[in-house]
């Protein structure tokens, strides 16, 4: 099979799109527009209903679909001859992805995915849909181009009911995506610990993780994350502490030594197939790439392993090194396809493996299970035998077997892996999505600030740096951030998510470096959040006012993949007011809480990003001044103590007493003084305050019991 970009023939109207996605449909026979004016105009006029096809350049079974069907000139002819056809990666169009995958699951009984097909009337209601379907009637399920057909057989012969039954579906729709609210419930710290300890019971208490319909596993960080705030603030209660604390660190390690891990490159893959994180869904996504190494990095500082911290590192090199474009930002993906074969980039025969390592592999096979008769059935080679490399035994276990020490096994695995990884970067890469989306980068932004203080790691703060320069120079115009960027080409748009993320990486950047323009582009950012996607009810929509027109216009909370804009955007609003006392967005931020506050108490499992702004909001933030200059050597000591700390409601400014001009006009700073003459810390809570600190050993227990 080839990829789609593959394909020949004369350039179609993708050819003019930003999406590398829709690119490689650019030589498709099918008649494709991009969403917009023009496809919509010609629905209109010449009364088709549109075929809307959703997907994203890392999708497998998107790519298969395209050289299916919409390769083939039969079925292309057909497409053409019976709908306006629609080609939209959901990664630069959240908005319709969410609308139309929602219309896709009311319609398949909670089943959705990619690549998302929906029949729409001219009107943009959809009255049909479903995923993949093969060209012709395979698998149990009906062939794409008999499909296609029929519809325009019930088109022509049953139009009005049609649109009656989309008048119907659109308001089903626009009900199951509404937010129902109920000011009798009010969110405490119970219904955090509930949710936390709700999450817990779900994890698997063998392999760790949260088994997704039976089998699939997605990293849970954010589930992860809430369970490790939930388990330390409430630190006495050991057997619960225990409980939680263990599933985290189960999981945690079962990530790191499995096959979702990619152990040559680093990074980790999108999702595993099995529950025992072996074989992976191939694609590295970089949205997990931010959320996975946050967690590690928060789990290594609560818990202070140092695989963690291990796991960690791999992750954020391989973004340096693999996913940073040259101008600064981020780059979306790795595909899961190379050479039209899934995971192909990635597997290894052991004879490949003996070819390169010789005398070391038999140490490397027995480390990462790799036989004659390999560990994993490809879909594509069933008869030969591939391995997918993961690590089911620890290396000490294997040292011992092979009458080594685990340094010098560890040592020449290390070597080993170099030695593969020259090896397999001669082999055809997978397909790299080079589009540059504001959320997403807004995500790794935090997690390098975050990981570039914690870690003492100055690359990853310098390599956030120059991503959220990047962003605000070239996504950014007339004030209004423009969500993608390719080649030196934006879209005209941006979503909630776009926003939030971003000054949440603005912020983290603020507290990594100390910089007030930081700072200062995150609260104007909020402002225009605040102008532009506030309801006023409490909480945000993901689209703009001004935004184009769709069927409904969605407020929700719930986290998915990534977190959700409004629960981003809730602890950017709490931080803020801390850091402003600003009582506008104090107030918004408690619209919005208790605005959210049935959907999360009823979903909790949703919502696991906006349970931990919550708990900020109802723990209150340990607001942290430093006063001392940047530079100084007592004060990096005292700033080292505060970075190596867990301590996850954390405010943290600085005022530098040489430059007293360039301090933020903040309240956390004002009144703050150096103490004899030395750096100083103030720690405040609840609007109480301790005595100042200059002692490294002091903060440091400080900060251990304001947890």
């Amino acid at each position: 099979m080839t990829t789609p970009s593959a394909a020949d023939g004369p350039a179609n109207r993708l050819s003019r799109a930003t999406s590398p996605y829709l690119q490689q449909h650019a030589h498709n026979p099918v008649d494709w527009y991009e969403w917009g004016p023009e496809a919509m105009a010609a629905a209109a006029r010449e009364q088709k209903p549109i075929f809307l096809s959703i997907g994203y350049s890392a999708c497998h079974w998107c790519h298969v679909m395209a050289h299916e069907s919409f390769e083939d000139p039969e079925i292309a002819a057909l497409m053409n001859r019976l709908f306006i056809n629609i080609k939209v990666d959901r990664e630069e169009r959240p908005d319709l992805d969410e609308i139309y995958m929602q219309a896709t699951m009311i319609l398949n009984h909670g089943q959705g995915g990619w690549p998302m097909s929906v029949w729409l009337t001219p009107d943009l209601k959809p009255f049909y849909a479903g995923t993949y379907f093969p060209p012709d009637d395979r698998y149990g399920r009906v062939g794409f181009k008999a499909l296609c057909a029929r519809i325009g057989e019930l088109w022509n012969e049953r139009r009005e009911a049609i649109a009656a039954d989309a008048e119907r579906l659109t308001d089903y729709v626009r009900q199951s995506l509404k937010t129902t609210v109920d000011d009798s419930v009010v969110l405490a710290l119970d219904h955090v610990d509930a949710a936390a300890d709700m999450l817990g019971r779900a994890f698997d208490p063998t392999h760790g993780g949260i088994p997704s319909g039976g089998v699939n596993k997605f990293p849970p960080s954010m589930a992860m994350e809430l369970m490790l705030r939930s388990a330390v603030r409430r630190w006495e209660d050991a057997s619960r502490r225990q409980r939680l604390v263990g599933l985290i660190e189960l999981t945690l390690e079962r990530m790191a030594r499995g096959g979702i891990f990619d152990h040559l490159e680093g990074g980790i893959a999108r999702y595993s197939t099995d529950v025992r994180w072996h074989v992976p869904h191939f694609e590295k996504m970089l949205y997990d790439q931010a959320l996975v190494s946050a967690v590690y990095v928060e789990a290594h500082l609560a818990l202070g392993r140092d695989d963690f911290r291990d796991a960690a590192r791999s992750i954020l090199d391989y973004v340096l090194a693999d996913l940073q474009a040259p101008e600064g930002g981020f780059y979306s993906a790795r595909d899961a396809d190379s050479d039209g074969e899934e995971g192909k980039y990635y597997v290894w025969t052991k004879t490949e493996i003996d070819a390169v390592l010789g005398a070391d592999s038999a140490l490397f096979c027995s480390y990462y299970d790799v036989s004659e008769t390999g560990n994993w059935s490809d879909p594509h080679a069933p008869g030969v035998p591939k391995n997918v490399l993961h690590a089911p035994r620890d290396v000490a276990t294997v040292a011992r077997l092979r009458h080594l020490s685990p340094a010098e096994a560890e040592r020449r695995l290390a070597a080993a892996r170099r030695r593969l990884l020259d090896q397999r970067r001669k082999r055809t890469p997978p397909h790299r999505d080079e589009k540059i989306l504001c959320e997403w980068n807004g995500l790794m932004i935090s997690s390098l600030a975050r990981a570039g203080t914690a870690l003492d790691e100055p690359r990853y703060t310098a390599a956030a740096v120059r991503a959220a320069e990047f962003l605000l120079a070239h996504q950014r115009r007339d004030g209004r951030l423009l969500r993608a960027w390719r080649a030196g080409r934006t879209s005209d748009v941006a979503f909630l998510g776009d926003y939030a993320c971003l000054i949440e990486g603005l912020l983290d950047l603020y507290e990594a470096t100390f910089e007030t323009r930081w700072l200062a582009a995150a609260i104007e950012l909020n402002r225009t959040v605040v102008e532009h996607y506030a309801d006023a009810e409490g909480g945000f929509f993901h689209t703009s006012a001004d935004h184009e027109r769709l069927v409904t216009r969605v407020k929700d909370v719930r986290d998915s993949a990534s977190p959700s804009g409004n629960s981003v955007q809730l602890m950017n609003l709490l931080r803020l007011a801390a850091v402003t006392d600003d009582p506008q967005w104090r107030a918004l931020a408690q619209r919005t809480i208790a605005v959210f506050a049935h959907d999360v108490a009823t979903q909790p499992g949703s919502g696991e990003r906006f349970l931990q702004a919550v708990e900020f909001a109802l723990a209150g933030p340990i607001e942290i001044a430093v006063v001392g200059a940047a530079d100084a050597p007592e004060t990096r000591a005292l700033l080292r103590v505060i970075y190596e700390s867990y301590v996850p409601n954390r405010v943290l400014m600085l005022s530098d007493p040489r430059k007293p001009h360039e301090a933020p006009d903040s309240p956390l700073l004002r009144g703050r003084t150096l103490v004899d003459g030395r750096p100083a810390v103030y720690i405040c809570r609840n609007y109480a305050c301790q005595r100042p600190i200059t002692d490294a050993g002091e903060l440091r227990s400080a900060l251990r019991g304001s947890r």
